[in-house]
């Protein structure tokens, strides 16, 4: 509570009010259900002792902590709780609720950076995590290809909660994924092997980083590394041939899941 006392041990509803933040109409209601009781002076007016201050004090810690009137009107009027105890009690709920508080802001804190548009990189940025081969007219072709499909809308949710951090992860993964289906490729690894189909599969769920990709999306992504030359040079500057066997790793995995071959029809 706040507030000046008077040099009087007494106090008025009126000055206990003012005093502790809350109505006189809460005092009354105190009063009324027992958890405080003040004396009453010759008038019939009510008188406020220091003791009774001291209670209201604790009734207010423990209302704040959420407790109902009943609870507070039982742990009060314990005799094994003396002021002390009241104030150790009072620290340690503060403080788990200072911890839940904690937790909790930093959730929104996170959903609120997720649903923003904070996340988006900067063309400095892209620069940075992707190299100068990156090229921004690739999204604006991919949504005027893509734009209308579910993947599309779900990739767009997904990227918006990822951070830079997030980006390099995601840029290093593919790094090594890359450097797995190079290696694959010069020891000769069959296209129709267990192996091969490892990292077929190790490339859908880097998809799935961004939508739902089936293995039949799947074969449609391949074709784009045979018939685009872009995403040929891509793995062809790796190794000659690359993009040809990673082609083929993916439509021979497809083919072990029994996936449709007509890719086309997967994206509507």
């Amino acid at each position: 509570m706040s507030g000046t006392r008077t040099a009087s041990a007494e106090y008025s509803v009126g000055q206990v009010a003012q005093m502790s933040g809350v109505t006189v109409r809460t005092l009354h209601h105190y009063e009324q259900i027992g958890l405080l009781a003040p004396d009453r002076s010759r008038s019939g007016y009510r008188q406020y002792s220091s003791a009774d201050l001291d209670r209201l004090t604790r009734i207010l810690y423990y209302r704040e902590l959420g407790f109902t009137l009943p609870d507070i009107a039982s742990l009060l009027d314990d005799a094994a709780l003396d002021t002390a105890e009241h104030l150790r009690r009072h620290r340690a709920l503060v403080q788990q609720r200072l911890e839940r508080l904690g937790d909790l802001l930093a959730a929104i804190d996170k959903e609120l950076e997720a649903t923003t548009m904070g996340n988006e990189l900067t063309p400095q940025e892209k620069l940075e995590i992707f190299g100068d081969g990156y090229d921004p007219s690739w999204e604006t072709e991919a949504e005027e290809r893509w734009g209308e499909t579910p993947a599309w809308q779900a990739s767009q949710q997904r990227t918006k909660k990822l951070s830079k951090d997030d980006w390099k992860r995601v840029k290093a993964d593919g790094d090594a994924l890359m450097a797995k289906f190079a290696d694959a490729k010069v020891r000769g690894v069959a296209t129709d092997s267990d192996e091969a189909a490892v990292l077929a599969e190790e490339h859908r769920r880097g998809v799935e980083q961004f939508y739902p990709c089936s293995h039949a999306q799947q074969r449609g992504l391949a074709e784009l590394f045979v018939t685009d030359e872009r995403f040929a040079k891509t793995y062809d500057d790796l190794t000659p041939g690359l993009s040809q066997w990673v082609h083929d790793a993916i439509q021979s995995n497809a083919d072990r899941v029994g996936a449709p071959a007509n890719s086309a029809e997967a994206w509507k």
